[in-house]
């Protein structure tokens, strides 16, 4: 409940309490706050204990923890019959989004290149009659030149 208050908050609010209320009133406001506390955590039990009555036996153990959709998630993923764990430890993002990015600007990777260029050529021999160079790299446009538009890619 109070994870984010350290121990010179507390003492800072006993002192405030202290000047605002003074030493003989506040015994009975700490009891008065306490047994407030009490009668609103005993109310929201009684109706979280309404509500699992009236859902049925098939929710005896929901909890309404579970509402939060991090708390949800974490808990359906739990069991991974998925195997998404595998999945997401398998898939390297830096090194995906560097291939890209040197396929956009026309470099090969390192651990790619082999098999670029193994692919270029399977496609080159695979085409019939007109071939299509797939390992140039891209011509350098001058300063007021465009480049090309294709309509397909937009």
């Amino acid at each position: 409940m109070f994870n984010d208050v350290g121990p010179l908050e507390l003492v800072t609010i006993f002192v405030l309490a202290v000047l605002v209320f003074g030493p003989d009133k506040l015994p009975k406001l700490i009891q008065d706050v306490s047994r407030t506390i009490r009668k609103i955590r005993e109310f929201s039990d009684s109706a979280k204990a309404d509500i699992r009555d009236e859902l049925g036996p098939q929710f005896k153990d929901f909890e309404f923890e579970d509402l939060n959709p991090k708390t949800f998630i974490r808990k359906q993923l739990d069991g991974d019959e998925l195997g998404l764990k595998e999945i997401r430890n398998g898939f390297d993002l830096k090194k995906e989004m560097a291939e890209v990015t040197d396929a956009v600007n026309g470099r090969e990777a390192e651990s790619s290149a082999a098999a670029g260029l193994s692919a270029a050529a399977g496609s080159a021999v695979g085409t019939a009659g007109g071939s299509v160079d797939m390992t140039k790299k891209r011509e350098k446009l001058d300063a007021d030149e465009r480049p090309p538009y294709d309509a397909d890619a937009t």
